[in-house]
């Protein structure tokens, strides 16, 4: 059998090295484009910024380790130009001399991945204005880095744009971030991203939100400026464009192969493609959704991976197939981590899923073990239990956690599920609540009807006659609180009943949600029909209002110190 492999990276070269296992006899070639064949392409950012020393550290495979090893032909520089699936041939051209032929195969696999989006705004053609996505790419930016450049602007603010003004922050630029969006990190819901937007800040990043670059222009003696839809103007040695990628099918169109959704190259659960003989892996593929079951673009190395070894698998006669994505992804941000699986809140929403929603926010470890750092967590879950996708910020503990409701999501695991949980404990590393069972804890409240939350953006809505409860202590009451609030410490309010009106309706709150739950409790089975807690408390209802006008306000600032 021979297999033709077009392109290299996560999923081609998975595929490639996955089949040699199963296959000592099989004749396997993968032709890829470009110089580099396997490489880190997440870590282009952290070199970028000098947190990986060593270029050479990205390349993880050569065409010559790769014969070496796994006995493949390895072709870089070589580009696939058309694909006849009728004579099973591919038309190859030579990069470096132009020269043209063409390859027969038995299967072909197309791993042709995704290219980054550049806006179609005049000036983004100019030598200061760059991608990020491959070596070379890479190499770019250092030369231009290497001019001593000033004013960076980042056009695009997801996981690319944060990790690489992070980076251009390390080497000394002046660095702006440009977003379309009203928030920072799209991929999360707006609360759990406040986080990353105000280390941004801290940090001094000039962060533009609801804003879109819309030219860039040569300045007469050198440098660049970013014209924005505000009407501003942004100077700049470098423009780096992070506004998304697009999966590169043009190859598989010509062939006339069957394509999905934002034309993404379409797979059935073998990654076969329209034509049998020919499979897709990697981000230019349409996959399934794992939470809502419909057709997604995920491009991520993991599914890449993955989708490679299952390929291979189903041609050699393995069992297995590609399975659902679920998206769980996370980036770190100066201090702050910030990760996500499944479906948030925003996704959910427009999708017309029904859904609850929980806030917790736990320490990391052990509260009584020095250097516990909170975790801000949030869970998005079913009528059923049915878990539906989870969110966390924080400085340490976000990815084991993030993590632990992944596998439970794709295990099928309830909340309840979450709540029973047994993860490992001492006091460096966790509670014996972890924070995961601490959200499925929660949950199950919800679901059970012991706990009914209201949200910072139900205030609004307020009947004005419903009771604004806070039961902190005086002293964090003094600090701040929300206009109008009672204050009542949970540990009085059995001793103060009478302090609440009794046929009102009781909008309960604290520093974080535990409190005002034990609040809550105590009101309900004292007789008072209609108690709700803040989901989350104050630290959550502070992100959710971060721009409104409550927020602005003295009480709101005040209780944020």
């Amino acid at each position: 059998m021979k297999v033709v492999v077009v392109g290299g990276v996560a999923g081609g070269m998975s595929f490639a090295a996955r089949a040699r296992r199963l296959s000592e006899d099989a004749k396997i070639v993968v032709l890829e484009r470009d110089a580099y064949v396997s490489f880190a392409n997440c870590g282009l950012p952290y070199y970028l910024g000098g947190e990986i020393a060593e270029r050479e550290s990205l390349l993880l495979n050569t065409a010559q380790s790769l014969a070496a090893s796994l006995a493949l032909d390895v072709r870089t520089g070589h580009e696939v130009i058309s694909i006849d699936p009728l004579g099973r041939t591919v038309r190859v051209r030579e990069r470096a001399s132009g020269r043209e032929y063409t390859e027969g195969y038995d299967t072909l696999v197309l791993a042709t991945g995704a290219e980054p989006v550049v806006p179609p705004i005049p000036g983004v053609d100019l030598p200061g204005v760059r991608v990020l996505r491959t070596v070379p790419d890479v190499d770019a930016l250092q030369a231009i880095l290497a001019g001593g450049p000033r004013h960076a602007v980042i056009v695009g603010s997801g996981f690319i744009g944060l990790e690489v003004a992070e980076a251009l922050h390390h080497r000394g630029l002046a660095v702006t971030l440009v977003e379309l969006a009203d928030q920072v990190l799209p991929a999360l819901d707006p609360e759990m991203a406040r986080a990353v937007e105000l280390d941004l800040r801290a940090h001094q990043i000039d962060v533009r939100l609801a804003t879109s670059a819309t030219s860039v222009r040569p300045v007469p003696g050198g440098g660049l400026v970013v014209e924005l839809s505000d009407g501003r103007s942004v100077p700049a040695d470098l423009v780096l464009l992070a506004v998304g990628v697009r999966p590169q099918t043009a190859l598989a169109a010509g062939a006339g192969l069957a394509l999905g959704v934002r034309g993404a190259l379409l797979v059935d659960e073998y990654l076969r493609t329209s034509v049998s003989s020919i499979y897709g892996v990697g981000d230019a593929i349409q996959v399934v959704d794992a939470v809502t079951g419909a057709p997604a673009l995920v491009p991520l190395a993991g599914p890449a991976n993955r989708q490679g070894r299952a390929a291979a698998n189903h041609l050699f006669g393995r069992p297995g197939a590609a399975t659902p994505v679920l998206g769980t992804a996370i980036v770190r941000v100066f201090e702050t981590v910030a990760a996500t699986t499944g479906h948030g809140e925003k996704v959910l929403e427009t999708a017309g899923i029904a859904h609850h929603v929980v806030h917790v926010h736990p320490g990391d470890h052990a509260g009584y073990y020095p250097g516990a750092h909170p975790i801000h967590l949030k869970l998005m879950f079913a009528p059923d239990g049915r878990i539906l996708g989870a969110q966390a910020t924080g400085s340490t503990g976000v990815d084991k956690r993030i993590d632990v409701i992944a596998t439970a999501l794709r295990a099928g695991l309830s909340v309840q599920g979450l709540a029973d949980l047994e993860l490992a404990y001492a006091p460096p590393f966790g509670s014996a609540k972890d924070p995961v069972n601490m959200a499925g804890s929660v949950a199950e409240n919800v679901l059970a009807g012991d706990l009914n939350l209201w949200r910072g953006t139900d205030l609004a809505g307020r009947d004005p006659e419903s009771v604004l409860l806070d039961v902190r202590s005086p002293a964090e009451f003094n600090t701040g609180h929300l206009p109008g609030a009672l204050n009542i410490p949970h540990t009085h309010l059995r001793a103060r009943l009478d302090e609440v009106p009794a046929s009102a309706s009781v909008w309960v709150y604290c520093a974080s949600g535990f409190r005002s739950y034990l609040a809550l409790r105590v009101l309900r089975q004292r007789g008072w029909p209609d108690v709700r807690s803040l989901s989350g408390g104050l630290l959550t209802l502070q992100r959710e209002l971060a721009d409104c006008e409550l927020a602005q306000s003295g009480d709101l600032l005040a209780a944020r110190r």
